[in-house]
């Protein structure tokens, strides 16, 4: 056989409705594929950002616990040295600032964690949904090499659970 005919025989096979429905449906899900790609990558960021941020909180609560420790020693070397009521008294409001501050500081740090926690969720099923759409285009590939309706099915088949698990991502909160 002849390359011209070779490429006439697959024009001819390339204009046949059932490769151009199942090319369309590649193309379709490979543009959905995309989409989700892009929020999962946002999702793993935001995850990351947020494991960051509460990191920053947890250093800035311990650095608050020590200036409380040192405000604590200071009051009691103070009080064990007699060098006034006013000195106890600055160390010891010290110290009650810190507590508070450092409660505050650790309910930011556990609700950035808890943030992360369900961003990393998000991306999970986000990137479950990928494979499944990959495994789509994968399996339309195939059925135009073998002709197969019922490759195409199941390749559809794959591309919608594929996007539903990626959808299921904006319910977790």
């Amino acid at each position: 056989m002849s390359v011209n005919e070779e490429l006439e025989e697959r024009i001819e096979h390339a204009k046949e409705p059932f490769d151009r429905k199942v090319a369309v449906s590649m193309a379709s899900i490979a543009a959905l594929l995309a989409i989700v790609s892009v929020a999962g990558h946002i999702l793993t960021t935001d995850e990351l950002l947020a494991q960051q941020k509460a990191s920053d909180q947890w250093a800035y609560y311990q650095a608050k616990a020590i200036r409380r420790y040192e405000s604590d020693i200071a009051r009691d070397v103070l009080a064990a040295l007699s060098a006034g009521q006013s000195g106890v008294q600055k160390y010891a409001a010290n110290l009650t600032r810190y507590e508070k501050e450092a409660n505050e500081i650790q309910g930011e740090a556990q609700k950035l964690e808890a943030e992360s926690h369900v961003r990393g969720g998000q991306a999970l099923r986000v990137h479950f949904g990928e494979v499944f759409l990959e495994i789509g285009i994968v399996l339309a590939s195939l059925a135009i090499l073998t002709k197969r309706k019922d490759i195409w099915y199941i390749s559809m088949l794959s591309a919608a659970g594929g996007l539903a698990t990626a959808a299921t991502a904006l319910f977790i909160r």
